[in-house]
Formats: structure tokens, C-alpha cells, sequence
């Protein structure tokens, strides 16, 4: 694989529909550029399989592969019931409380006394996906006395979502600490926390992961979009996790949330996907609605740096059917001229830095002139993530030494990843590589010029103070060039 045709990401859930080394190679080739292992689903051993296929692919086909490992989050569930399921009615009362005998039509157990601790008179709770609503109207430490507001069936453990209020419920369950140190010895890129309600429930997931991989906080509940702000400071990306977000919500909030929350990312240059329901009627059709390609070009359009697939991938009857849909759809949106009007119109952020103004010129010398791609040396990944957020009109070529760079930046808008042998040490030898890269991997022949832009000194992060317009020449000799 030498390059993508577009610059928007594709991530793709593996599942029992994918879930050996043919299926998971053909969609990369198809256009998956991330593949996510989610957590909810599969043992130790299956991820650890599917890890490993991973890595595998990215040997045998020579290109940097991005793994995002999907922590489960405490997972709230009523009782049993001893017919299994009851018809709640409108109008009628329904107690929720801890009492561990199977539940009737007038009551079930909701084993969570934390949540009895946060509800008062008035808040919602919504079970089974928001299909019933009840409203609290008396509750204490171990029940809540509801009136049923939305009726119909209610069946054993079905989830149930208080709105309302910030539950005192840490984002990570014992299942997720578990998970998390295990995929962190695994050497996955990113984690996805779940369950995210305010800066701290990151800052946990943080110290524990100790660096080894980044943090991307999935922006589900209200409380995290009212916290946004803060959660975002201290995560490195963000998931637009619209499914439980569109239970917990208005549905109609949700579309203004999802473009507020992806022009927020873009200004402080950190990744954001936008998940769930993207191709659904494609888990059991080739095709897609016309309303989903929809979402999934207005996702593009709003700047969005990943669109993901989850069902449709992991467990649907046409994987690579929806991956190659996803693709052509990107190709196309990226391809309409007010696509460019639209993403130059986004650009905003304070520009304070040496760095942001060279990749600002950079990216103003890329559209002035005839140049075929920016190429920047990165050691963190920084200066990626910042040409990234300019959203040039011409690829990115990321390079850099160090492969989990590599790995992580490749879930970022435009980026081609190219990890370097050696590491670079003079400012020529980095115009070579960079010009190498940009032939070998079809962004530009011998007669075409390239941006580059570096640091010196080299490999030291935040140090990007260098520009130069360079030809791709096969042989490059800068006598008077920076060592």
C-alpha cells in the first residue's frame, strides 16, 4: 500500500466478521487505517490474536497500522424478572430498588446503589436504550419510586441511563483496569475510555496507561459535554460516541454538539472520530441508506479527522462492502470544491508559537505553488497534529524514527506515515528522506517539489523551526544547508 486517496481516517471494529488474517488485511486494503479492538466483547486471548494479526499486516505490507483498544466503562443493568419480561403502562408506577428477587410488573432490581445516591425527585432514567422513560418521583438510599412516562417492554438486564445528573461512578470498572493494563503490555496506540464524565475519570485512565499509549475519551453522556472543555485538555483525542449520547439527549442536540465538539479538537490540533450508527442498515445489507452516506460525507465536511465503523465491521455480512463505501464516499466529498471552502472556513485558534507559524506558512506555500506534499519530521508527533490542523489542501507526509508515533498519528486527518530507519540527525539528510518518501510512495516524482519542515536541534520535541521548499530530486546536495 503506497498511499490513500483521501485524508479523512477510517476505523474499523474487528469482531466474529473479521476476525482472521485475509479479512483483516483486506480491509486495510479497502481503506480501514485504524482497527479497533473493543473491549465489551472477546477474552484476553481473542484480542490478543487479533493484536497480534495486526502487527503481522503491518509487516508484511510495510505501513504504519493504528490499534485503538475500546475499554467496556461500568456497564448499568436492571435485575431479572421472573417472567423474563413485563409491559410497563403509561401513567403507571415502577420501583427500582436493591432487593435481589426477581422482579414483576410493579418492580426490579437495579443493583447499583450509587445511583440511588445521585437521583431526586424528577430525574429520568431511561431503560433499554431510551425505548422506556421513567421519572423518579421518591427515592432514598436503596429505591426509587417512578412513574412509567414511556411504556413498553422491559426484559432481564437491560440497560438503564440516568441523564440527569453526574453519577459518582469512576470510569473505570475492575474489568476496565484489568483490560487496560493488558492492552497497554500488548502495545496498542490508543485507549478508549468510556464512561467519561469529567477531567478526572482521564486523568485516572492517564496514570494508569503511564505513557504507553494516548488517551481518547468518548463524549457519550451530558455530563462530558458539559465538561468538554476541561476533559479535552487533558486527552490527547476524542471519540463523538453518538449512541448513548443520542439516548441521553434530544436526538435533535445531537447533530450541533457533534460539529461544536469537532471544531473544539481542531483548534488545540487533537484527533476526533465520529462513531455509531454510521452505515448501520450495512451490517445487514451490501448497500448503504442514502440518509447514512449522508452522515457520513457531513461528518467529513465538518473536518472530522476519523469516521468509524462498528457493527458493520465487527459482526455485519459485508466488512469490506462498508469499509470500500466509507472510502468512496470520503474520496468524493474530498474531491468538491466547497469541501475546501468549508474546511479553509473552519481554521481558527490562537497562533502563539514558532511552530504554529511555520506550519501556517507552510501550508500557504503549499496552495500558492506547485508543491505535491508537506513533509515533517516529528519526534512526538506535534508538528503533525499541527499541519494536520491547518488541513492542507496536499498530503502530509509524517516522518519519523520512532514507530509508535507513527502508529498514533495515523488516526489523524491527512497524515501518511512514514517511519524513518535510523534516526535523522542533519537537516540535509532529512530533505533526502523526505523527498525519497514522497517518490517511493507516489506523492511526487523528480520533477516536483515538496514543503519540509523540521527542528533543529533534531529529536527533541517542540523544536520545529525550520522550512525549506525542496525538489525531489534522486540525488540532493545542500552544502549550505543546517547540520
Amino acid at each position: 500500500m503506497s498511499r490513500r486517496l483521501r485524508k479523512v481516517k477510517i476505523v474499523a471494529t474487528l469482531g466474529p466478521a473479521s476476525n482472521d488474517y485475509d479479512m483483516i488485511r483486506a480491509l486495510f486494503e479497502a481503506g480501514a487505517d485504524v482497527f479497533r479492538l473493543n473491549m465489551s466483547h472477546g477474552d484476553h486471548s481473542e484480542i490478543r490474536v487479533r493484536h497480534q494479526i495486526i502487527r503481522q499486516i503491518e509487516k508484511d505490507l510495510g505501513r504504519p497500522i493504528s490499534i485503538l483498544a475500546d475499554l467496556q466503562g461500568p456497564k448499568l443493568r436492571v435485575g431479572v424478572f421472573a417472567n423474563e419480561e413485563e409491559e410497563l403502562m403509561v401513567g403507571s408506577p415502577f420501583r427500582l430498588d436493591l432487593d435481589a428477587a426477581e422482579g414483576d410488573v410493579t418492580r426490579v432490581q437495579l443493583p447499583h446503589k450509587e445511583i440511588f445516591a445521585a437521583l431526586e425527585p424528577g430525574s429520568s432514567l431511561l431503560v433499554n436504550d431510551g425505548k422506556i422513560r421513567l421519572k423518579v418521583k421518591d427515592c432514598g438510599a436503596d429505591f426509587a419510586n417512578c412513574e412509567v412516562v414511556v411504556g413498553g417492554t422491559i426484559s432481564n438486564r437491560k440497560g438503564v441511563n440516568v441523564p440527569d445528573v453526574v453519577l459518582p461512578l469512576a470510569a473505570l470498572s475492575e474489568k476496565d483496569r484489568k483490560d487496560l493494563e493488558f492492552v497497554c503490555q500488548l502495545g496498542v496506540d490508543w485507549l478508549a475510555l468510556s464512561f467519561v464524565q469529567r477531567a478526572e475519570d482521564v486523568l485516572e485512565a492517564r496514570a494508569l496507561a503511564d505513557g504507553r499509549a494516548a488517551i481518547l475519551s468518548k463524549i457519550e453522556k451530558p455530563a462530558a459535554v458539559t465538561a468538554f472543555d476541561e476533559i479535552l485538555a487533558v486527552s490527547d483525542g476524542i471519540m463523538v460516541a453518538r449512541g448513548d449520547l443520542g439516548v441521553e439527549l434530544p436526538v435533535q442536540n445531537v447533530p450541533p454538539i457533534q460539529k461544536r465538539l469537532i471544531r473544539r479538537c481542531r483548534i488545540v490540533a487533537k484527533p476526533v472520530i465520529v462513531a455509531t450508527q454510521m452505515l448501520e442498515s450495512m451490517i445487514d445489507s451490501p448497500m448503504p441508506t442514502r440518509a447514512e452516506v449522508s452522515d457520513v460525507a457531513t461528518a467529513i465536511y465538518e473536518g472530522t479527522d476519523a469516521i468509524m465503523l462498528s457493527a458493520e465491521s465487527a459482526a455485519g455480512s459485508f466488512p469490506i462492502e462498508a469499509v470500500t463505501t466509507m472510502n468512496n464516499v470520503a474520496i468524493e466529498v474530498e474531491s468538491d470544491p466547497n469541501y475546501l471552502e468549508i474546511i479553509a472556513s473552519q481554521r481558527g485558534g490562537k497562533k502563539t508559537t514558532i511552530a504554529d507559524g511555520i506550519v501556517v506558512a507552510a501550508r500557504e506555500i503549499a496552495e500558492t505553488t506547485n508543491i505535491k506534499a508537506i513533509c515533517c519530521f516529528t519526534q512526538s508527533g506535534t508538528t503533525a497534529l499541527l499541519v494536520s490542523r491547518e488541513r492542507p489542501h496536499v498530503p502530509i507526509i509524517a516522518l519519523t524514527p520512532l514507530v509508535g508515533t507513527a502508529r498514533r498519528l495515523s488516526l489523524s486527518w491527512g497524515t501518511h506515515c512514514v517511519v524513518t530507519a535510523g534516526v535523522v540527525e542533519r537537516f540535509k539528510t532529512a530533505v533526502v528522506s523526505a523527498a525519497r518518501a514522497a517518490r517511493e510512495d507516489g506523492f511526487a516524482t523528480e520533477k516536483d517539489q515538496i514543503v519540509v519542515t523540521a527542528g533543529v536541534p533534531f529529536n527533541q520535541p517542540g523544536t520545529t523551526n525550520i522550512l525549506r521548499v525542496a525538489p525531489c530530486e534522486e540525488r540532493l546536495i545542500y552544502s549550505s544547508d543546517p547540520e
